[in-house]
């Protein structure tokens, strides 16, 4: 008998992967959390039936969500992570001897524990000295802070269940208080293929463009993530992510990548021209 991980990434696709063996499952007050070892992706967390993570590809996801950002800014010093339990995100900014706290907000404990257990690939720097570690609402957690962090990384599920707070208004403009004068949020802007993560992408943008002087989306190729196609959104106070990028200074960091470089950092903002139509139209 053969095992599959299924996922339906639209009532009309699914997406399979053959599995060697179900590791873990168990449901929080917020979820259900799985890890399973296949045969093409190794080992692969899922929430709620959806992917996560893979050992195979997550080094797209968090080269991609972190760099863009560090490579902008080099004098990111105090960092906050929202979501992001499976610790990869945090693991790329470890890396930066420049970065001096790291605050990882993540809701279910769950993932943590059964990320630290199962994937020590991405887990592996979360008791790094540097990073404090909150169970909570990162909703709540950003509520009412000024003037704190110079980066914020919303590694977000999607819009639904725990998510959902995450693409708000209000999330956002807490997150505008939150940043110093220089400040970027990085955030996980879904996709434009599919029509129900594409609403979710164009509501996003709008919202966080409302909010920041530069608000602009750049592009990933992610091949667990439905269609493959995905963008992350880069809004800051002042600072551009093309213009302000210093190439040779980042490139002298000497940081070694499996995805990024300062190329693709540039190359990731053109965006097609079906995307930017969506994203700039108002009436979705």
């Amino acid at each position: 008998m053969q095992l599959w991980y299924t996922e339906d990434q639209t009532n009309n696709v699914k997406f399979s992967m053959k599995v060697k063996k179900h590791l873990f499952s168990e449901t929080s007050e917020f979820q259900q959390v799985d890890v399973f070892d296949t045969h093409e992706f190794g080992r692969l967390l899922t929430i709620d039936g959806l992917v996560m993570v893979t050992e195979k590809d997550e080094f797209i996801y968090h080269d991609m969500i972190t760099h863009v950002a560090m490579a902008t800014n080099l004098d990111i010093k105090n960092v906050l992570v929202i979501g992001a339990g499976d610790g990869g995100t945090v693991r790329e900014l470890t890396r930066y001897k420049s970065i001096e706290k790291i605050d990882m907000v993540e809701i279910d404990e769950l993932v943590v524990r059964a990320s630290k257990e199962y994937l020590p690939i991405t887990s592996c720097k979360l008791d790094d000295p540097r990073v404090n570690v909150y169970f909570e609402d990162g909703l709540k957690f950003v509520d009412g802070k000024e003037n704190m962090y110079d980066l914020i990384i919303v590694d977000s599920t999607d819009p639904i269940g725990p998510g959902e707070g995450l693409f708000t208004t209000k999330f956002y403009t807490d997150c505008y208080n939150a940043l110093t004068e220089k400040g970027i949020l990085i955030n996980q802007n879904e996709s434009p293929y599919y029509s129900d993560n594409a609403r979710e992408m164009s509501r996003a943008h709008r919202k966080i463009k409302n909010i920041f002087p530069i608000a602009k989306a750049y592009q990933y190729h992610m091949p667990t993530y439905p269609s493959g196609h995905w963008l992350f959104g880069f809004a800051s106070k002042q600072l551009d992510p093309i213009k302000d990028l210093d190439k040779e200074k980042w490139n002298e960091l000497g940081i070694k990548t499996k995805y990024y470089n300062t190329d693709i950092h540039v190359g990731a903002f053109a965006l097609p021209t079906y995307v930017k139509e969506m994203l700039e139209d108002e009436s979705v």
